[in-house]
């Protein structure tokens, strides 16, 4: 039997794993995920369709279908929030919003042990709160908070850490453009996955703080602790950071209040910021930069998704996601345990791919895996196994699985954060970066381990609105 017509008598289930391992070959060999992807999907779809109708009506459909996949899947509204989200973020920056943050957490929390690194924390977390992008986070406060921790003597690698560390939390913070993109996917009410963003990144952030401290408490002349500030001073801080709690509450109110929807409250966001921008004095230069850098993130992840969805539909056609299902559930073991194997699959799998493509390319075969192993979409949360009802595994998962992609943004080697600060600050290496980052490592290893532990952290918010 020719090579051909072996191809042409495999079943579906053999194509998508065959045409799977090439798409991962690619991206091994430095192919961008989202043209492996797109490659992959096209491909499979014309294998597909040519084994059932012959190539040349098999490739007709799947030319077809690759043309209007982006088109149809990425004109959904919900996407329209990530271009706002973004640009919340670096018109923050430009209104000085981030500067004036900085300075309020350094006086509310300066006099700490380590109190220059607790206020990093807690000023890129109060940041997270208007940019929906880590990598902008950690590339603003890389300019801000790095120098002002050497001035006093900080050691630069746990400077730079600590910066690329309290990025992340931009992806799980909302305005989030990463749960957004999880809320698509997974075809789940984006309102309710940026509700439960709130109290887990909350957490996150705690947690650092508490490692910070800790380091401080345990490491010798690890840098002193500011004093000196009166409690005038620090009342006299809060005005300049007054916005940033001003678009939470624009998205709070949007999402619980029910007075409108997130695509609303991201673009009245966005409305607000810039208006405060013009205000605090910034002119058409700074507008058209932040307009610009949206428009160039914003292309990068369509790109991406389009990219991606081209494969996720060659998956559904080879019914890859619903036999991964049925394997996941006949393992004998504890489904807490199998859990925890594929966390630890995407924590390797996001040592070579960044977070974005990562979950594109994966949650349409996890996720129903994870969602049929608790016990499918219709479960109560008394008879399932996580302890959690269908809808609420949907946003626990997703929490959960978003925690881990940040995660991925500080390991090496592709870490993207860390070489996004030891691009902006030449005096630290990415090697540097990332041994700061160790320690945030372990911390986050503690934040999931408490979100699994404790799935109601992440439910509470969401189950007052409807959901969970």
């Amino acid at each position: 039997m020719s090579l051909i017509e072996t191809m042409a008598n495999m079943d579906s289930i053999s194509i998508g794993l065959w045409v799977t391992g090439a798409m991962l070959f690619f991206v091994v060999i430095g192919v961008r995920v989202a043209f492996a992807a797109a490659l992959a999907g096209f491909l499979g779809l014309l294998w597909i369709f040519s084994a059932k109708l012959g190539f040349e009506k098999g490739f007709g459909v799947a030319v077809k279908m690759a043309g209007t996949i982006p088109h149809s899947k990425v004109s959904t509204l919900a996407l329209s929030l990530i271009p706002t989200f973004i640009l919340i973020g670096f018109l923050a920056y430009h209104a000085g919003l981030t500067r004036a943050l900085f300075e309020a957490a350094k006086r509310w929390l300066g006099w700490l042990p380590g109190g220059m690194g607790v206020a990093t924390v807690f000023s890129t977390a109060g940041f997270a709160a208007v940019s929906g992008a880590s990598v902008a986070t950690s590339a603003v406060f890389a300019r801000i908070a790095v120098p002002e921790m050497l001035k006093l003597g900080y050691d630069k690698r746990f400077a730079a850490g600590v910066v690329a560390a309290g990025g992340t939390l931009a992806s799980l913070i909302p305005p989030s453009a990463i749960l957004v993109i999880y809320a698509i996917i997974v075809e789940q009410d984006v309102g309710a996955l940026l509700m439960a963003g709130f109290l887990p990144g909350a957490v996150s952030a705690l947690i650092y703080g508490g490692l910070v401290i800790l380091l401080a408490k345990t490491r010798k002349n690890f840098g002193p602790p500011i004093t000196g500030f009166s409690w005038k001073q620090r009342f006299q801080s809060l005005p300049g950071a007054l916005p940033i709690f001003f678009v939470v509450g624009i998205i709070v109110i949007c999402i619980y209040g029910g007075v409108g929807t997130p695509t609303e409250a991201g673009a009245l966001g966005a409305f607000v910021i810039l208006c405060m921008a013009l205000y605090r004095g910034a002119r058409w230069p700074e507008v058209k930069n932040s307009l610009m850098e949206t428009a160039k993130l914003t292309v990068m992840i369509f790109t991406i998704i389009w990219g991606v969805l081209l494969y996720v539909r060659f998956l559904g056609f080879a019914d890859l996601p619903s036999a991964f299902s049925d394997w996941i559930v006949s393992l004998e073991q504890s489904p807490i345990l199998t859990l925890l194997l594929i966390l630890c699959a995407y924590a390797v799998l996001g040592m070579f791919m960044d977070a974005i493509g990562m979950l594109l390319l994966t949650l349409p075969v996890v996720y129903p895996a994870v969602i049929a192993l608790n016990g499918g979409e219709a479960v109560t949360a008394a008879e399932s196994a996580f302890g959690v009802s269908g809808v609420g595994c949907s946003i626990w998962f997703g929490i959960i699985v978003v925690k881990m992609a940040e995660l991925c943004l500080i390991t090496p080697p592709i870490g993207l954060n860390c070489f996004v600060v030891a691009g902006v600050r030449p005096e630290c290496t990415v090697q540097d970066v990332f041994r700061g980052c160790t320690p945030f490592f372990v911390a986050d290893v503690i934040t999931i381990g408490t979100l699994i532990a404790f799935p109601n952290i992440v439910l509470w918010l969401p189950s007052l609105i409807g959901y969970a």
